[in-house]
């Protein structure tokens, strides 16, 4: 698990690298694409590994029948999403509908935290790892958290090379610790920019992988990877 946690990470972090010179030599479109058909298909894979695996190593904790701790973890895992994937607001940029860009992102989700990925992630972890209570979970999440902090540091400096003091400005009035920008009076919270298509989407979605998640777990046990 952890080399093929490895191997995302150099691929997906060392294809972002090279993004702006790519793009120089084969243009924004056909850039997304080519991330999109390395980065997906390994991340799937990883997954998959992580479903077939998940009950492996020891087992450290088994809260399963504890009262509360399936809504819990469920409740958690929903917030997480919200987190994750409304990261990018421009899905015509990410289908390479539209040219996509690089944006610095200061509304909604951006506001609570300026890396909502790595605060998604964590909470998905956490809620996985107290739910599976294995070695293995425990590990996974440590590599993943690890990997999405650096993610952070590496996001925060290319956005720095590509936009300067305008990055410098806007990480002045952010934070990457949920609510801390917004506690210490540097930003703001607006919740109508939360009613968009991004957010409607994610939770819609959230809801459907609630239903198909056993059928998710199936389909990746039958490949027997």
């Amino acid at each position: 698990m952890l080399g093929l946690i490895l191997t995302f990470a150099i691929t997906h972090s060392g294809l972002a690298a090279l993004r702006i010179w790519a793009e120089s030599k084969i243009g924004e479109r056909l850039y997304r694409v080519l991330f999109a058909l390395v980065s997906i298909p390994l991340a799937v894979v990883l997954f998959i590994f992580y479903f077939n695996h998940r009950y492996d190593g020891v087992q450290l904790w088994n809260l399963q029948g504890v009262t509360g701790i399936h809504e819990f973890v469920l409740g958690l895992s929903a917030i997480a999403f919200l987190f994750l994937y409304p990261a990018t607001f421009n899905l015509g940029e990410v289908a390479a509908i539209q040219k996509p860009q690089v944006h610095l992102f200061e509304t909604g989700i951006t506001r609570i935290s300026r890396h909502p990925q790595l605060i998604g992630m964590t909470l998905w972890c956490i809620a996985h790892t107290l739910w599976l209570g294995t070695s293995f979970a425990l590990t996974t999440a440590i590599a993943l958290v690890s990997y999405h902090s650096f993610a952070v540091w590496h996001g925060d400096h290319r956005l720095f090379k590509r936009h300067g003091d305008a990055f410098l400005a806007l990480k002045e009035r952010t934070s990457v610790v949920p609510f801390l920008a917004i506690s210490q009076g540097r930003q703001q919270l607006v919740l109508k920019e939360f009613i968009r298509p991004a957010y409607i989407g994610v939770a819609i979605t959230v809801v459907l992988f609630r239903w198909l998640h056993p059928i998710v777990i199936t389909a990746s046990a039958n490949l027997n990877w």
